[in-house]
């Protein structure tokens, strides 16, 4: 295979996706688990009343679906897509519009659809990071050939690589960007703040049924889930890093399979620069071996931001209106880049280690991410018109006082877990 070739096709993919400055668009995916709301234990996607079954339920009500041989695995309808994740976690993922009212408008749509079926099962749709009752080895995994083989493969990469799959739920947020020089500059910041916004919206205050003191727990299971797939990227922070890094980046790690004429295929320990025919390709091809990575900032045609925990409304709504108050107007992008641009990656990494134990406490640079998370949520509000600030003031309010989704579930324990948790359960947001 042509290497320089290779970086070139890849470049240009991401190249194509550039947009003009008037036409920045945000999209988000959010996850879900599907729990009895009696018990909070998952529901399979076997069996009776299973998640299956409300797929097929949905179909009947003029959903499209997927499917891979006998098994229905997903929807669409207008703008909204609805996914499975291994462990059956519910996703909704909704086409990239300009204003976050029409995102909205989309995420209540698809909750006035599916809420009436779940309740009528007894059953919820909860926005945490990590399931709060069930433990992974008793979460059957999708029927799912793709999934089959990255199970079996990260048996070998990392102690809590299973967990990433079956156990936890997060919200990714999708952001164009205007050329190379926009897309260095956005992806540094965007690292920059990861352990920023893995600790504002941490919403993980049980581990496998059980209490967990320690913070964080969706970045710690990344950290050791694959060191070649997670984390930052290798040199995100460096002055030239642009389009050819990242497909560099991609090249020389392993994808686990391929996909050839519509059928997965394990890939064992081949590399993306071994498997990858730059002459002769699909460009399906290309963006599944995009998709076989998961770093903190992930690079398709658009820049996906996947540090946040899955957080219940109206918080999910105030990342995406954060994210779009500091990446979308020039003048804080340029603030943000010029505070930002001397961290070095072993202080991010270093904070992102400490918050482990100190969560919104640890620092970065000399600053909590407490203090930093409230300044970026001033300088987003001058990038937002007065509607759109309005998404910001549950975040706001909730850094005042010094939480997170995490310390809020906990400043409620002595209630029992339910309780604690019913804040997270979105069957409540009926008819909005």
């Amino acid at each position: 295979m042509d290497y320089h070739r290779q970086i070139e096709e890849i470049s240009s993919y991401i190249r194509s996706g550039e947009k003009k400055k008037d036409d920045l668009k945000i999209g988000v995916e959010l996850e879900h688990f599907v729990i009895d709301k009696d018990t909070l234990k998952t529901i399979s996607y076997y069996g009776e009343n299973g998640v299956a079954e409300t797929l097929k339920d949905l179909e009947n009500r003029g959903w499209e679906a997927t499917y891979e041989g006998d098994y229905i695995l997903g929807l669409n309808k207008g703008n909204m897509f609805i996914t499975l994740e291994p462990g059956s976690q519910f996703e909704l993922s909704l086409r990239h519009e300009e204003r976050i009212k029409d995102l909205e408008r989309g995420y209540f749509e698809f909750l006035n659809e599916v809420i009436p079926i779940f309740d009528a099962k007894g059953q919820g749709l909860m926005a945490v990071g990590y399931h709060p009752v069930t433990k992974i080895d008793d979460i059957r995994i999708l029927p799912k050939k793709r999934y089959d083989y990255m199970f079996n493969y990260f048996k070998k990469t990392g102690t809590h690589a299973h967990n990433m799959m079956k156990g936890t739920a997060a919200l990714q947020v999708s952001l164009d960007y205007i050329n190379e020089e926009d897309y260095r500059r956005k992806f540094r910041v965007t690292n920059v703040l990861s352990p920023v916004m893995y600790s504002l919206f941490e919403n993980a205050r049980y581990f496998e049924g059980e209490v967990r003191e320690q913070h964080t727990i969706r970045a710690f299971i990344w950290e050791n889930t694959d060191k070649q797939r997670a984390g930052i990227v290798k040199g995100a922070l460096d002055d030239g890093f642009g389009y050819k890094a990242y497909a560099e980046y991609i090249l020389n790690g392993p994808p686990i399979l391929e996909i050839k004429n519509g059928v997965a295929q394990s890939t064992g320990d081949k590399k993306v620069k071994e498997l990858f025919d730059p002459e002769n390709y699909d460009v399906n091809e290309l963006e599944h071996f995009l998709t076989m990575f998961f770093p903190d900032v992930r690079t398709k045609r658009f820049m996906e931001i996947r540090m946040m925990d899955a957080v219940p409304y109206p918080l999910n709504f105030a990342v995406i209106a954060l994210w779009k108050g500091i990446l979308y107007n020039d003048e804080n992008l340029n603030k943000i880049y010029e505070l930002i641009k001397d961290t070095s990656i072993d202080e991010v990494n270093n904070a992102k280690e400490e918050m482990i134990d100190k969560g919104l406490f640890a620092n970065l640079s000399g600053r909590t991410l407490l203090d930093i998370g409230k300044n970026l949520v001033q300088i987003a509000r001058n990038g937002l018109d007065d509607e759109e600030v309005s998404y910001l003031l549950p975040l706001e309010k909730m850094l005042s006082e010094g939480k997170s989704p995490y310390l809020m579930t906990k400043e409620k324990e002595s209630l029992g877990k339910k309780e604690a948790l019913d804040w997270c359960l979105l069957n409540n947001l009926l008819m909005r």
